[in-house]
């Protein structure tokens, strides 16, 4: 079975809001760090946010600083990106991933080559 799986992309328009969700069938999920990524066209991937276990310790990208939050219940083994107030930079493929590293007081705060599971990928497009 797929270790990581994300969902919730689309299509929106500026301003609007988008909830991505994650879930890793093939994992404990609470024996995890788990982190939100994303791609764009010509551009290098880029870690967005991301969470510790216990949802105690939480990252964001200054790009996306209150518009985004990132949740965990690990009751129902689900990790979420609540999107608000998109913006067409936002468009991107976005994948969650587990097992990695989340600082919110360390620079670099979040390392891709960490994280050691991968979802496929949701896309994400926000038109102008």
């Amino acid at each position: 079975q797929r270790q990581v799986v994300e969902s919730g992309g689309g299509l929106v328009q500026a301003g609007g809001s988008l909830t991505l969700s994650c879930t890793t069938p093939g994992l404990t999920f609470d024996d995890y760090t788990m982190g939100w990524f994303r791609q764009a066209p010509g551009k290098e991937r880029e870690g967005v946010s991301c969470i510790n276990w216990s949802g105690t310790k939480i990252y964001y990208t200054d790009s996306v600083k209150g518009r985004f939050t990132i949740s965990r219940d690990n009751t129902k083994n689900t990790l979420y990106l609540q999107m608000n107030t998109l913006k067409p930079e936002d468009t991107a493929m976005y994948y969650c991933a587990a097992g990695g590293y989340c600082s919110g007081s360390r620079t670099p705060s979040m390392r891709d080559e960490t994280y050691a599971y991968w979802g496929q990928g949701t896309q994400v497009t926000v038109s102008s």
